[in-house]
């Protein structure tokens, strides 16, 4: 949360372009917001978008939530709120003509990139999944499919895959049985001799863990393909390993798919 915003002209640097994704505003003045983006180039920054609330502003319709838009940056040297100077609209999220659900995704795609990500730290890589994502919900995709694939993949890229492979506990292989212990603490697999020193587990089938393991691949690319009497549990899992992760449950998971339909 931002508190006592402000600005430092004299220690600004010189602007910079880039293009982002609008993940929250708040209003700051009468005339002002505070915007929150995620960045291409500089990570997750939050700004003041001096102005952007008077009628007919240059901001307008660009700065609504995840909108794709090329900005202009004043970015300072100190803790101080960077500078958004402009914002010219390349894509509105349009998910509410569609559907509630599509909606909720989207509104899920935004508030994990803010739970998941430190300010100032660029990740090219989740920037492009995610602007993937929100095409595939945003237009035809499955948004089941989309979700899942999105957080398996955002889970790798910020180095939280889970280890499946490997005990996570005394390193040993794990044999690969009908069923295997997930630590959602330790972040993977666990074998029998440490199951019990284990807080936090669940039991995944064999078939659920196979799936996990080559949707985390680097080579995966949105849109993904799940069995569907497998996403039930790899939903159930990835969601509850996300919660010990970012240590809550974020508010916008219990609007995800549990089921995986032709007509998500």
């Amino acid at each position: 949360m931002v508190s006592n915003p402000s600005y430092n002209e004299s220690k600004a640097v010189a602007a910079e372009q880039t293009t982002a994704i609008v993940l929250r505003t708040i209003e700051f003045s009468e005339t002002s917001l505070i915007v929150t983006l995620l960045t291409r180039d500089f990570g997750r920054v939050s700004a003041i978008a001096k102005g952007a609330r008077r009628p007919k502003s240059t901001f307008e319709g660009s700065l609504d939530l995840l909108a794709v838009c090329r900005v202009v940056l004043i970015r300072k040297s100190t803790d101080a709120l960077d500078l958004l100077t402009e914002a010219k609209l390349h894509r509105r999220f349009r998910a509410a003509e569609r559907s509630l659900d599509r909606v909720y995704a989207g509104y899920y795609i935004a508030e994990m990139l803010r739970l998941l990500t430190d300010d100032h730290d660029p990740h090219p890589d989740l920037y492009d999944l995610a602007i993937n994502a929100l095409a595939q919900i945003d237009g035809d995709g499955n948004v089941a499919l989309a979700m899942l694939g999105f957080d398996i993949q955002a889970l790798r890229l910020l180095g939280h895959s889970p280890e499946l492979r490997r005990c996570t506990d005394c390193g040993d292989v794990v044999a690969r049985e009908s069923r295997m212990v997930f630590a959602l603490l330790g972040g993977g697999v666990v074998c029998h001799r440490c199951r019990a020193k284990q807080n936090q587990t669940v039991s995944m089938r064999l078939e659920s863990i196979d799936h996990l393991e080559r949707l985390q691949s680097a080579n995966v690319s949105l849109p993904i393909e799940v069995k569907p009497q497998v996403y039930g549990e790899l939903r159930a899992v990835i969601s509850r390993y996300i919660q010990t992760i970012v240590g809550t449950m974020p508010r916008m998971q219990r609007f995800l798919p549990t089921r995986l339909t032709t007509g998500d």
